[in-house]
């Protein structure tokens, strides 16, 4: 697994747009015949207006593919004009979790 945490503040456009937006990316990864499935995605805002995004790859191929993908390279240009282009991307190594168990 791959996990990564996206780190920005909303500075730019109407946070309803954007959260529109955000759907819309979560939608088109689980609709995705390759992706589907491969890719967690999770994103939360604060109520100052910090946005965390958590993104879980099962491996390096579901990475290269979302690369590739027209939908995340639209989306991750939105995230540069919501933040004014300060996103920050950090790779996450996990050391241990729990069983969830729904």
């Amino acid at each position: 697994m791959k996990y990564f945490l996206i780190r920005y503040r909303f500075a730019h456009g109407s946070p309803e747009e954007w959260h529109g937006d955000v759907a819309r990316f979560v939608a088109a990864l689980d609709a995705d015949p390759v992706l589907g499935g491969k890719i967690s995605y999770r994103a939360l805002r604060t109520a100052g207006g910090d946005y965390y995004h958590l993104a879980t790859a099962a491996d390096d191929a579901a990475v290269a593919a979302l690369g590739q993908s027209d939908f995340f390279v639209r989306y991750t240009g939105r995230t540069d004009e919501v933040s004014g282009g300060q996103v920050e991307v950090t790779p996450l190594e996990l050391i241990a979790e729990t069983v969830y168990r729904p």
